[in-house]
């Protein structure tokens, strides 16, 4: 059974600043379409486990992948909502998150799908 988020980005230029794996997202949908790859490939994954100290200690489960999951993103004046749709567990979801947004973004609901 699917989980689906209800994500803000209240700032969207915050996320594209928040570090390395930031969002690079112009837009309500590019932002949608950035994290529905982060969710159904383990591209984003497998950069960030290259960066670690020691890459083969990493949790295997972290790159777990929905190629299933679907993201769409609505514009609200300055904020960015995206709704997600997957089967991924909750930290592995909220683990993409933080990669792609930091502390900018906002979980604002978690119901079944």
């Amino acid at each position: 059974m699917s989980t689906r988020y209800l994500i803000a980005l209240p700032d969207p230029e915050r996320t594209r600043a928040s570090g390395e794996f930031a969002f690079t997202a112009q837009g309500a949908e590019a932002f949608a379409r950035e994290l529905q790859d982060a969710l159904r490939g383990d591209g984003l994954f497998q950069r960030w486990r290259t960066t670690q100290d020691e890459p083969d200690d990493v949790d295997p489960a972290l790159g777990a992948t929905d190629p299933a999951a679907t993201v769409t993103g609505t514009q609200r004046e300055t904020r960015v909502e995206l709704v997600a749709d997957t089967v991924l567990p909750g930290v592995v979801f909220k683990h993409r998150m933080r990669l792609l947004a930091g502390s900018a973004w906002e979980l604002r609901d978690v119901r079944a799908g």
